[in-house]
């Protein structure tokens, strides 16, 4: 059976709400067997849009009263929207219904989770809570009451300040929240729990103060200074950065283990997946901690730029999504590694964007239209959307980007906008045109920049040609391409005045330096600064040059970068060939120069540096280069390059990770962090040996570690022994359990370290793992950590028999009604599955058709697998 097709959303068919909403006035009674939810809404008809009768939006609600004016009116209700007709110009709606918030497998909308109640509303979430225009571009000041009882639920939030609470009969209480700030549903929130917050205060720029808090589930407070010290230190950064000081009398924060995504920036009361808040030492690594400042700054940084100033409509999603994203992403910058901060975002930018860019999932950062909005929430639209606001950056200046936020901010405060609006306030203060760079708006694809290269020595000039495509556009028209760009001789130095940023603006366009004596080496497309596949032919001794003295940290890695993926790819292609790889000494010459300094190149490095330039490319960032990929052929071309460098250099590794020990008290530091990177990488380039002596090594490491980033480190590394029996390994991931088993975050760790192992038993170990008691199908980061992890093991997911597509596709029929949000995450498994040959063409086929052919298929899932399937 065949599940009827959903309708399409498009952007073109944008019309403005035919009602306002003033002001909202909800009241939650809250109890075991349902919540019923009062609304009191002030409406008025649209002055800009013709009479037609009110439509409201909701989902899995018992209407049990609806009045106008304190008079019941006959309505229509369906599965989806409430109709009332024959209204006055101006009016009070006032409906009445119950939800079942503790049956709400979805986690959208208001829902339970073991601590208590909690919501999500964007996109679409609101609906499932009360009959409403649930839709951005409708801002409205809202009031909310909230009745449960007292030692149940003793915490009762809502957006806002709090007017008054007291108690009622029965054990039960009330409290009262009201927000002096317009907003659309999306950001309405609500939490009804039994939590330990803690609090703090910060004084704005203007002397105000305001009152913080984090709200955790109990015996957690001492996971919580982390999260508390980068709020505040966001709320300082945004005031010096872009002069923005928080509005609100309280600012709260909210964590809880069911959330299908990372946070919500709901007014004043972000609700946060508790993985981007607990950190201590011991359970949470380095990149949790950093990640835990730049999610808890992204949401702050949401007040201004998605709350204060909101989207229109969905479609423009990018337009708060991708400017917050950089704002996050300076913030980290600033805050840890600014050299390889940015080398982070790109590699994951390659790996995760650039093949949506080319998949069947591919869209604009403003897409033109969707069936289910959730399917929207992207790297497009968050990462790719942040280059194109940095690409602003880029080509105006930094002082000209901050005037043009202040004048964004100065133009549509309070109002839900577009993409158009906001570029209209950099082009305002800039004075810059940015006609054509709207393109990267409206067309999806990655653009291809061709650079040859052309020496004149006769009239001592240098010429870059550039050429420009984007198979995946509408049409041929050019981009606005900012390219960084400097020349360097062969000796390394670099040529006095090459230093350029260029503007292709053409579909081919030439650009000439002047005075160079010799045959310069071209650093291209510095600091990333344009989201391109750059082709230029390098040898591999220009590329040499670069990682040794390149100025610009980001190209230098990416030298190396060009150098492997060069050597793995040749490799891959004669192993297919049943040939055996070669391996240049070149390249392990260049590494083991990284690795005796130490100091990185030029002005710049460190071991941070290092850890990043010894990291090879990752099989899904290399896949995307074959034109038919075998997984096989690639992970053994790939794993073979890591062996062959350990073998080379043992001894490097070896005495680096006996010196980088950090013999002080941890702390989450940019310095102590990258020698943990890099001793951790040694550690891993040892284990390719795989002697006795350096599983020992590991497993010491395991056992003595007083920090999870090494501890985890050993315990991943040896999750990749191949060998049939390796007791350190098993002993590890025993110990490693027994130990952390009651901390829910940490157990994520453990198996996503099994589920990404490169074993050719995985699937099977992951298949046990879903009837262990540490996997829980109800809780999305149980099945990001284990189901879609293995999604993203290329190896082991694209088997040859198809067995890694069929159990995935068994998982989405398993969870596309419980939770489509998540199910529709693991369909996108599937995103690029003709890439490869033919047999295993024909095993994703029959496993995406077996989820499309499933009675009621969740719209969320049916448009990623219908689309997927239209790919081939």
């Amino acid at each position: 059976m065949k599940t009827d097709t959903p309708q399409t959303i498009y952007l073109k068919d944008y019309t403005p709400p035919a009602y306002l909403v003033d002001t909202v006035d909800l009241d939650f009674s809250i109890e075991s067997g349902g919540t019923v939810v009062t609304s009191t809404l002030a409406m008025r008809r649209n002055p800009l849009v013709s009479a037609r009768p009110l439509v409201l939006d909701g989902e899995e609600l018992e209407t049990l009263d609806v009045t106008v004016d304190g008079a019941k009116v006959p309505f229509l209700a369906s599965a989806s929207s409430l109709t009332v007709d024959h209204l006055p110009d101006a009016f009070t709606l006032r409906t009445v219904v119950r939800i079942k918030p503790d049956g709400n497998t979805r986690l959208s909308g208001m829902y339970r989770s073991k601590d208590g109640y909690f919501t999500q509303c964007e996109a679409q979430g609101f609906r499932r809570i009360t009959w409403f225009l649930d839709r951005p571009d409708v801002m409205s000041t809202y009031t909310v009451t909230l009745h449960a009882d007292k030692a149940t639920y003793p915490i009762l939030l809502a957006n806002g300040n709090p007017v008054a609470n007291g108690e009622e009969a029965n054990g039960r209480h009330w409290a009262k929240w009201a927000d002096p700030f317009r907003k659309p549903a999306y950001l309405f929130a609500l939490v009804a729990g039994k939590l330990d917050g803690l609090f703090d205060t910060f004084t704005t720029a203007s002397g105000r103060t305001v009152q913080l808090a984090i709200y955790v589930e109990p015996g957690k407070l001492d996971q919580c200074p982390h999260a508390m010290a980068a709020l505040q230190k966001s709320m300082l950064w945004d005031e010096e950065r872009f002069g923005l000081e928080c509005d609100l009398d309280h600012y709260m924060i909210v964590a809880v283990g069911d959330f299908n995504m990372g946070a919500m920036e709901n007014k004043g009361l972000n609700i946060f997946n508790t993985k981007y808040v607990l950190a201590r030492a011991d359970v949470a690594t380095d990149v949790d901690f950093e990640n835990i400042d730049r999610v808890v700054a992204h949401e702050y940084f949401h007040n201004w730029t998605g709350n204060r100033v909101t989207c229109r409509d969905w479609f423009q999603l990018s337009l708060k999504e991708g400017l917050t994203v950089f704002r996050d992403q300076e913030f980290g910058a600033d805050l840890h590694n600014r050299q390889t901060a940015r080398i982070r975002e790109v590699r994951g930018l390659r790996a995760a964007q650039f093949p949506e860019d080319a998949g069947p999932m591919a869209h604009p950062i403003r897409p033109a239209s969707f069936v289910e909005i959730n399917n929207f929430y992207t790297a497009t639209v968050y990462e790719k959307g942040a280059e194109v606001i940095r690409m602003i950056q880029t080509l105006i200046g930094r002082d000209a980007f901050r005037a043009g936020m202040d004048e964004y901010f100065r133009r549509h405060d309070g109002q839900a906008v577009t993409c158009e609006d906001f570029v209209a306030a950099m082009a305002a203060a800039s004075g810059f045109d940015f006609t054509q760079f709207m393109r990267w708006y409206n067309q999806p694809g990655t653009p291809r920049v061709a650079v040859d290269g052309h020496f004149d020595e006769e009239t001592k000039t240098f010429t870059l040609t550039c050429t420009q495509a984007n198979p995946r556009a509408s049409d041929e028209s050019p981009y606005l391409i900012p390219l960084r760009v400097a020349l360097f001789a062969a000796d390394g130095n670099l040529l006095p005045g090459s230093e350029r940023l260029l503007q292709l603006t053409a579909t081919t366009q030439s650009f000439v330096f002047e005075n160079i004596a010799v045959e310069p080496v071209p650093s291209l497309l510095r600091d990333f600064s344009a989201p391109v596949y750059l082709d230029f032919d390098y040898t591999p001794e220009q590329l040499t040059v670069l990682l040794a003295h390149e100025s610009d940290p980001f190209n230098a890695w990416e030298a190396g970068q060009r150098l492997a993926t060069q050597l793995i790819l040749d490799a891959a292609a004669a192993i297919a060939a049943g040939q055996e790889p070669v391996w240049p000494a070149s390249f392990v010459d260049a590494a083991r120069k990284l690795l005796q300094t130490q100091a990185g190149v030029g002005n710049f490095g460190g071991a941070a540096f290092v850890a990043e330039a010894l990291t090879l490319p990752g099989e899904t960032t290399l896949a995307e280069l074959m034109s038919v990929v075998d997984p096989d052929a690639l992970h053994a071309a790939r794993n073979g390059l890591r062996r062959h460098l350990a073998e080379q250099l043992e001894g490097e590794f070896s005495g680096l990770y006996a010196g980088l020990t950090v013999n002080e008290p941890y702390a989450p530091s940019s310095e102590q962090a990258g020698r943990r990177a890099l001793r951790n990488l040694c550690l891993a380039y040892l284990l390719e040996l795989d002697t006795l002596s350096v599983r020992q090594l590991a497993l010491q490491q395991f056992k003595t570690a007083d920090n999870m980033t090494d501890q985890f480190a050993a315990l991943a590394a040896l999750a990749n022994v191949n060998a049939a029996d390796c007791p350190q390994r098993e002993q590890a991931l025993a110990d490693f359990y027994a130990k952390w088993k009651n901390e829910a975050l940490v157990v994520d760790k453990w198996l996503q370290a099994q589920s990404t192992s490169r074993r050719p038993d995985t699937l099977a170990t992951v298949k046990a793992l879903t009837a262990h008691p540490a996997f829980d199908i109800g809780n999305p980061n149980k099945i990001y950590a284990l189901i879609r992890a293995f999604g993203a093991n290329l190896v082991r997911f694209n088997a040859a028999d198809g067995s890694g597509y069929a159990f995935i596709a068994d998982q989405i029929i398993v969870l596309h009604d419980r939770n489509p949000q998540v199910a529709s995450r693991l369909a996108r498994c599937f995103d690029r599955w003709t890439k490869f040959d033919a047999g295993r063409q024909a095993h994703a086929r029959r496993a995406l058709e077996r989820v499309r052919d499933h009675a009621g298929l969740s719209r969320d899932v049916l448009e990623v697998v219908t689309r997927a399937l239209g790919a081939a």
